[in-house]
């Protein structure tokens, strides 16, 4: 573990951590890590989280995007989308938001993309009678 965010520690802003980061207390803003975020049962996150791996137990509002895992623990509470390769929820974990487990290249926009529209049709007054 190379970076512990204490109970009592409120961070506002970005955060890029290399290596491993576990959260007790509070971080407001982004979390871009090169390893594992671990969001402990007194955390809370309001936060983007880009990382390897992501285990949260704690209380969490924003959107997780990992290129291996993301585990929801029993107690957590989960608010926003996630897009990972592999999602673990425990039974007691409450999670609400949408999942992508495309392999594919990570979006954080977690926004939709316009649908197509069909070609208008185009039909003259002739057929018409």
């Amino acid at each position: 573990m190379n970076t512990i965010v204490g109970k009592d520690t409120i961070i506002t802003g970005t955060l890029d951590i290399k290596g491993a980061l576990r959260v007790d207390g509070t971080v407001k803003g982004k979390i871009i890590c090169s390893d594992c975020v671990t969001l402990g049962a007194t955390g809370h996150v309001e936060a983007d989280i880009e990382a390897n791996t992501a285990i949260v137990a704690g209380h969490m509002v924003g959107n997780i995007q990992t290129s291996e895992k993301i585990e929801l623990q029993a107690k957590c509470e989960m608010d926003g989308d996630i897009q990972t390769k592999s999602l673990v929820i425990e039974q007691g974990a409450v999670f609400c938001g949408a999942c992508n487990m495309k392999d594919s290249k990570p979006d954080l926009g977690f926004l939709p993309k316009p649908a197509e529209q069909p070609e208008p049709l185009v039909t003259s007054k002739k057929n018409l009678e």
